[in-house]
């Protein structure tokens, strides 16, 4: 049996014990306990070697505990498991016989603590190295998901504006209309009437449109439920390209770029996880304007260096960013381009890499884009490629499996 120490419990806990072929349920012992083999081995660092226990116990233990699980023993051994001078827990061999083990056992037991301590602590530093991982997810969307926030912020209000504009109206039509009818003025009561229909449908238009920005939001911040639904990809990547874009401006308000989209107008819909392709195309929209805004502030300090003026160095360079879609075949293609200044081909290869990033420490933590790999090739049975071309720019490259909305 092995017993791994719980430090949060204070206790060594053997979860899967073999006795006579057989795997015993799951049991733990305090450390506290003065009666039990394994808690003297672990809080002593020693090793126990007992072949006739009922005699030789005092040595080591109180008393003869009876055992939590199975039966008792007459030999045991008990060795601490040491990793780098730290306790891991404890490993045992035990028989029913007197005098079952002599020093070839013992050497046998130590050869296999030692491996048995590096696999543990492996283990565990894998679990703690999770923990992180998962930790750095967390902040991976809710990152994203600020940048998000600040675009809704800006894109809502025009939306809401409208609403406003047109309630304001209709409210002074309706006073109108009012002053028309008790005059007995039926025919301008009713072009009244037809305006204020008019402005209805625009009301409930840019209503509709605050809340499906809303919508996306919400989707976007939620923990994505796994379940694929026939998707709009022309109306995710618009709401997605516009958010991402507002969200830099609210950052920075001085950086413009040319927005360009070219979508496949008779692109159906397509059964994807919506939560997740929309993560997907967050990261790269707002990878390519992060890229675009890099290039355009060292345009300007380039020629500034050089005593061109900012207003020169403007017109040289324009930031734009390119998102298209289109239907080929059984496949259906996202892209999306910048004419930043592109990825040095020495290090294409590793950007889908966990924790990779080339942005300065604070601003990325390398897993935007391992993230939107596994979701389009994992999650999806899809593929995402790069194409880059120094002082060029970069294009990402979104292949989808094409399933129409009556497919899971």
């Amino acid at each position: 049996g092995i017993g791994i120490i719980n430090r949060d419990k204070q206790q060594l806990d053997f979860p899967a014990t073999k006795e006579k072929g057989q795997t015993l349920s799951p049991y733990s012992y305090r450390l506290e306990d003065a009666s039990r083999p394994a808690s003297w081995c672990y809080n002593n660092r020693k090793e126990l070697f007992i072949n006739d226990y009922e005699k030789e116990h005092p040595e080591y233990v109180s008393e003869v505990a009876a055992v939590v699980e199975g039966e008792d023993a007459a030999s045991l051994i008990y060795l601490p498991l040491l990793y780098k001078d730290k306790a891991i827990g404890v490993i045992t061999a035990q028989s029913f016989s007197k005098n079952a083990y002599n020093e070839y056992h013992l050497n046998v037991l130590r050869s296999l603590a030692t491996y048995t301590a590096v696999a543990l602590d492996n283990a565990d530093a894998y679990r703690s190295l999770q923990a992180t991982q998962a930790q750095l997810i967390q902040s991976e969307k809710l990152a994203s998901l600020g940048e998000l926030t600040a675009g809704i912020a800006h894109e809502i209000q025009n939306p809401l504006n409208f609403v406003n504009n047109f309630a304001e109206v209709s409210a002074e039509m309706l006073g109108e209309m009012k002053d028309e009818l008790k005059a007995g003025n039926t025919a301008e009561a009713i072009e009244i009437a037809d305006d204020l229909e008019q402005n209805l449908n625009k009301i409930n238009h840019h209503g509709q449109r605050a809340s499906s920005i809303v919508k996306g939001m919400l989707e976007h911040s939620r923990a994505s439920t796994g379940v694929k639904e026939p998707t709009d990809l022309n109306t995710l990547a618009d709401e997605y390209l516009r958010l991402a874009y507002h969200g830099l401006r609210a950052k920075d308000n001085s950086f413009n770029a040319t927005i360009e989209t070219h979508f496949d107008p008779d692109l159906p819909l397509v059964s994807v996880i919506p939560q997740d392709i929309g993560r997907v195309l967050l990261n790269l929209i707002n990878n390519a304007f992060y890229a675009v805004a890099e290039r355009s502030r060292s345009t300007v300090q380039q020629r500034a260096s050089v005593g061109v003026t900012s207003s020169h160095a403007d017109t040289m360079y324009h930031p734009t960013v390119t998102v298209s879609t289109q239907k080929t075949g059984d496949q259906i293609i996202i892209k999306v381009q910048d004419n930043g200044n592109g990825i040095p081909e020495s290090i294409r290869e590793k950007i889908f890499q966990p924790f990779f990033t080339t942005k300065p420490t604070g601003q990325g933590t390398g897993l935007g884009l391992s993230l939107a790999y596994d979701i389009v090739v994992k999650g999806h049975g899809g593929s995402l490629e790069v194409e880059s071309e120094d002082a060029l720019g970069t294009e990402f490259i979104i292949h989808l499996p094409f399933k129409t909305s009556l497919d899971s």
